[in-house]
């Protein structure tokens, strides 16, 4: 296909969609159409300024189906929606006749990636998900040391990434797990994903910590014994990060040697794009691994300070922040 790709683009107002809107248009492509239920959608005119925006769903239906065999039929729909409406929103795509990339988490549930797989060959259409970690050129060195390294070699890796935030957090989507997956899902999807791209299969899942604001387990994988802690309390941050007057830390430690991916960041969704646009891109069954272990550490029992555990599990929680 020579001629650039229309795309349109769900939740354009998210915080995620400038990147999508960014990589669209650095890969040489158009967004003809946007849906998003909040009108905050200014940053449009930075990228795409004649595309069609709608706040209510059947609008925007309407619209596209009339674009349908013109100049401005959509090839692809980008969902950067709410977590718990990646599912429905790419099920929609797909039946609109148009292949789908997803921000991270693509789904919530192991058995929802079973039932894209089956839209999927209803339609002939393709679900790609975004997992830009496995495409940091750091992350890609670590693979090929790992795969030229001892086959039977199992490492020891500290995963830590804390990122402030507000109280808003919680009165939005991504403090009700129902929508967001909770900490575990919001934050950590994209590092479980890459854990697992690195190490293999997992073996054992425990979880120590769990609550509103902090969640911290143990993996066993093929290659790797995995401690890990995520949070979003501003307390969790060690003190070389306060001191620096940062607000996000995140740094993983393999075999005791700290390994360092902290920049680099900011092109991987256009590669992501680049990637997929080229036949490239991570589907359903790449996915579908990361999905399963979050599940199992949103759902799991947490056991307590047994075990191996990651050092930070043991700081204190205070409960959630409004007293409920």
């Amino acid at each position: 296909m020579d001629r650039a790709r229309n795309f349109a683009v769900f939740g354009v107002a998210g915080y995620v969609a400038p990147r999508h809107l960014r990589a669209i248009k650095e890969t040489g492509n158009n967004m003809v159409a946007a849906y998003d239920k909040s009108d905050s959608v200014g940053v449009i005119d930075a990228y795409f300024p004649d595309a069609a925006f709608f706040t209510e769903m059947e609008l925007f239906d309407r619209h596209v189906s009339k674009m349908k065999n013109t100049p401005q039929e959509l090839d692809y729909i980008s969902v950067c929606t709410p977590n718990y409406l990646h599912d429905a929103h790419t099920r929609y795509a797909l039946r609109l006749g148009t292949d789908v990339i997803c921000e991270k988490p693509l789904v919530l549930n192991p058995w929802n990636v079973d039932y894209l797989q089956n839209v999927e060959r209803e339609t002939g259409h393709r679900v790609s998900n975004i997992l830009q970690l496995r495409l940091h050129p750091s992350i890609v060195a670590l693979k090929k040391k790992i795969e030229s390294g001892p086959r039977d070699k199992v490492y020891d890796v500290d995963l830590t990434y804390i990122t402030a935030r507000g109280n808003w957090y919680y009165t939005s989507w991504k403090g009700n797990e129902s929508k967001s997956g909770g900490i575990a899902t919001n934050i950590g999807v994209h590092f479980y994903d890459m854990l697992y791209y690195l190490f293999g299969d997992v073996q054992e899942n425990v979880v120590h910590v769990s609550t509103h604001d902090r969640v911290a387990g143990f993996i066993r994988l093929k290659n790797a014994r995995v401690r890990y802690f995520l949070s979003i309390n501003k307390a969790t941050l060690p003190v070389e990060a306060v001191e620096a007057g940062k607000t996000v830390f995140r740094r993983i430690v393999i075999d005791g040697e700290v390994f360092e991916f902290s920049d680099g960041f900011t092109d991987l969704h256009t590669e992501s794009y680049r990637q997929i646009l080229q036949g490239n891109g991570f589907g359903l069954d790449d996915v579908r691994p990361c999905i399963q272990m979050i599940y199992e550490i949103r759902n799991a029992a947490p056991v307590g300070l047994k075990g191996d555990y990651h050092p930070l599990a043991k700081l204190p929680c205070d409960g959630h922040p409004f007293g409920m």
